[in-house]
């Protein structure tokens, strides 16, 4: 990859419990491990150096892993010498940094300040990109509030509009379907549980929510969503609709045992299928309908 900061070598590292594309820039090549945590450190007192001296001093703390201490002198860097191409970098090595140690909310802050500062900077992608990891970072089971899982939706999408050639935009369309899925997977988890409450229309609104969604349509949850319509519809004894439902299911996913449910499902209302199914039914499934089918 070109570095985008000059007079700096620029090296991607992985995170390893994620494998996220990260930047680093240093004055030599610099390998930074994953690993988070601090101990307990005194804050830098205040004492003008050179901003080389500063700067490289917070490499190092970067290359121990004491990212905290790191930031402290990258923060000296932008203190003493605000106006200087080494302040601008200093910046970009606060959200690394703060991102390493777990503290993404200070990472978000340092990295808005950098696009506040430097929006026509070839490096406000690599800003752009961390605000949206951060967020995809703190994603939770689909049981909680999805706000991460919106806030970075949108920010990774804002990556692959600005930068759409750029590394971070490949690493971003990844994330995207993973965050889709994860928001299909929330309505799904809903739907069932207006299933399981005799709640039919709630859960219709839910099921239907991913199958009309273009964006839900690519996620893994599309065939049991097919399949909940099946039953809900036949619930509601609209076996017509259920047997559309279900015919998109055989035509999109013949070999998907939530098909093969759906199929032997219909053969007992005596409604039967075009398509025969390539996989087979599986018992689990019906254990994991919320009021059985």
């Amino acid at each position: 990859m070109r570095s985008h900061l000059p007079a700096s070598n620029i090296r991607l590292a992985s995170k390893s419990r994620s494998g996220l594309i990260l930047l680093t820039a240093a004055a030599a090549v610099l390998t930074v491990s994953a690993c988070s945590g601090t101990k307990p450190r005194q804050r830098l007192a205040y004492e003008e150096r050179p901003v080389e001296a500063l700067y490289n001093t917070g490499y190092q703390r970067l290359q121990s892993k004491r990212w905290m201490d790191a930031v402290d002198y990258f923060q000296e860097v932008e203190r003493q010498h605000p106006y200087s191409e080494w302040a601008r970098r200093a910046i970009l090595m606060q959200v690394y940094a703060y991102y390493q140690n777990n503290a993404y909310q200070d990472a978000i802050a340092a990295a808005d300040r950098f696009i506040a500062l430097f929006p026509g900077n070839p490096s406000a992608s690599y800003a752009f990109y961390m605000k949206a990891v951060c967020n995809f970072e703190q994603i939770v089971d689909v049981g909680r509030d999805q706000g991460y899982a919106e806030a970075a939706l949108a920010g990774l999408r804002d990556v692959v509009r600005r930068y759409p050639g750029s590394t971070y935009a490949t690493d971003a369309r990844v994330k995207i379907d993973m965050v889709n899925d994860q928001l299909a997977g929330k309505e799904m988890a809903v739907g069932r549980y207006y299933q399981r409450a005799n709640q039919p229309l709630g859960a219709l609104n839910r099921y239907k929510a991913v199958i009309n969604n273009e964006a839900f349509q690519r996620t893994s949850h599309t065939p049991e969503a097919l399949y909940r319509l099946v039953e809900v519809n036949l619930s509601l004894g609209l076996t017509e609709e259920a047997t559309r439902n279900a015919a998109v299911l055989g035509h999109n996913y013949p070999g998907s045992p939530w098909y093969a449910e759906a199929y032997a499902l219909l053969n007992e209302r005596g409604q039967g299928l075009d398509v025969k199914p390539e996989g087979k039914r599986e018992s689990w499934l019906q254990r994991l309908i919320p009021g059985g089918a």
